[in-house]
């Protein structure tokens, strides 16, 4: 949620969960310090969350990081082994998304990671379009004694309870936040989402913007005429269609620009606040009533 969250995921820490502070390939140190100091004001518990990829041309992020000493780092997509052994050296938890087994075999080679979170194809964003939630995080389980968190099509308590009975330790989640008062995006980005039925996953919009993101990662997004117009053909993508993605960003025309969510994108009917949210997973806690 690189940019739907900045250091709004104080709200999420306050609440009771733990907030991540999603950082963008272009994000400088600065920015890093500053959202990092409004999730943390007070001490909060906060997250932050490094694209791997992008560390090899923008290294002060990963050294802003380290400076800061954020409760988790999470380095995810890209070669993450190195970051990781730093960022464990210097006392900070780690996570990485895996999005198939052989992604999670990497994982275990090559990374001493504190967590391993499951991400499957439902989930919004970035990952590999390889396997559900469910089906790859009971693989997972059978193949690592790290603690495992399940991402991808969890939209309330119903969701967290499925996935800690299924043996996860929790739940990494995106997609229902995306409502929140919290979130950044504009009033027209937000009613795309509460209008949305149906995601699209695929590279439209990372051509369209001329992305460096890693062609195995696609993005799942809200579908819309501009993704489906070039779904399939994305290497046909020219500088016309990229000068009317941009003018549409700039419009906030979402029928081209784009608002990457998950599958759950339909559960979102209307603004609410991050405490609400939390407080709703929270249920799957709840003791069973009586009779």
């Amino acid at each position: 949620m690189a940019g739907p969250a900045g250091g709004r995921p104080h709200a999420i820490s306050r609440a009771g969960a733990l907030g991540m502070v999603g950082v963008s390939p272009t994000s400088d140190a600065g920015w890093i310090r500053r959202e990092a100091a409004i999730a943390g004001e007070g001490g909060t518990p906060y997250g932050v969350g490094l694209l791997a990829w992008a560390l090899a041309t923008a290294p002060e992020q990963l050294e802003a990081v380290l400076e800061l000493r954020p409760t988790l780092a999470s380095v995810s997509f890209g070669p993450y082994a190195e970051p990781v052994r730093r960022l464990r050296a210097a006392g900070i938890l780690t996570a990485t998304q895996v999005c198939s087994p052989a992604d999670l075999e990497e994982a275990e080679a090559a990374a001493d990671v504190d967590v391993v979170v499951v991400r499957g194809a439902e989930g919004g964003g970035h990952g590999r379009d390889a396997m559900g939630t469910l089906p790859l995080l009971q693989l997972v389980l059978d193949r690592t004694t790290r603690p495992v968190y399940a991402a991808g099509g969890i939209l309330d308590h119903r969701g967290l309870a499925a996935v800690l009975a299924a043996g996860a330790a929790g739940a990494w989640v995106g997609t229902a936040f995306l409502g929140c008062v919290e979130a950044a995006g504009s009033a027209a980005a937000k009613a795309t989402l509460f209008a949305a039925e149906q995601t699209g996953y695929g590279r439209v919009f990372d051509r369209a913007q001329a992305a460096d993101w890693p062609p195995e990662f696609g993005g799942r997004a809200v579908a819309n005429a501009f993704f489906d117009e070039w779904v399939g053909r994305e290497d046909e993508i020219d500088d016309a269609a990229r000068a009317r993605f941009r003018a549409a960003v700039a419009d906030g025309d979402f029928s081209v620009a784009h608002v990457y969510a998950g599958q759950g994108v339909a559960a979102l009917t209307g603004e609410t606040t991050a405490a609400e949210v939390v407080a709703g997973f929270a249920r799957a806690l709840d003791p069973p009533s009586a009779g």
